[in-house]
């Protein structure tokens, strides 16, 4: 199988899912959207995994590339048919592209914290075998409030209502950070940027640093969806 990934900086990399194309003897284009790369033929490519970053879906004079991005994602699912997989941005670009809206949340979602599946993960590809409630990696403080047709919201937070969708029958999205690894956060912190804003989001320094050794702790269970979610992937 062929992975096309959308990257939008620097430091938000495909982590564990670039660990389970390898392992599955599959390639990867990794296409860097912040460096203006262009963005290939899109029949060329099996699987659309489009990551998170930091920029918000409306932001297109800032981010001009998200114009082009939006229309690919578009393509993608309705002509093409063909299976998506975003996170965190990538989330926010399904719902936007195909109609929905995001706005900013009244408090930001921040840390390591507990989704929960509904009930429309009965007959689900990706998440019918995960667990009904696992621990994730939150940073976002933007989230889908209307949703495209033919979407079935597959998991909740307390402060978020859409942590997970399927749009249509081959698109997800997920507001979490499926893709983290061991030293993910500790990366992510290490632009001060990042830093300062998981300081004023979590309150404290100290929060800052709890933070990292959570999503740590979780990182292999984390693995292990990622696997199950990657191999459904490819049998879609």
């Amino acid at each position: 199988m062929n992975v096309l990934i959308f990257q939008h900086t620097q430091g938000e990399n495909p982590g564990a899912f670039l660990e389970h194309i390898s392992s599955c003897g599959d390639t990867a284009r990794v296409v860097h959207l912040y460096d203006d790369q262009p963005i290939p033929q899109l029949d060329e490519f099996d699987l659309l995994l489009v990551l998170g970053g930091p920029m918000d879906v409306w932001e297109t004079e800032a981010y001009p590339w998200l114009v082009p991005e939006k229309h690919a994602i578009r393509t993608w699912i309705q002509d093409l048919k063909r299976p998506y997989f975003g996170i965190c941005l990538g989330h926010q670009l399904l719902v936007d592209a195909l109609g929905g809206k995001c706005a900013p949340m009244q408090k930001p979602e921040i840390g390591v914290l507990s989704v929960t599946l509904t009930d429309n993960t009965g007959d689900d590809p990706l998440f019918e075998p995960l667990p009904r409630q696992f621990r994730v990696l939150q940073w976002h403080g933007v989230e889908a409030v209307d949703l495209p047709a033919a979407s079935s919201v597959l998991a909740q937070s307390d402060t978020c209502a859409v942590q997970a969708v399927r749009v249509l029958d081959r698109a997800w999205g997920v507001q979490f950070h499926p893709e983290l690894v061991q030293g993910t956060i500790q990366s992510w912190m290490s632009d001060p940027s990042n830093h300062q804003c998981a300081v004023d989001w979590l309150g404290s320094a100290d929060a800052a640093r709890e933070m990292i050794s959570d999503s740590d702790e979780i990182s292999d269970e984390q693995f292990r969806i990622t696997s199950s979610i990657y191999a459904r992937l490819r049998q879609i």
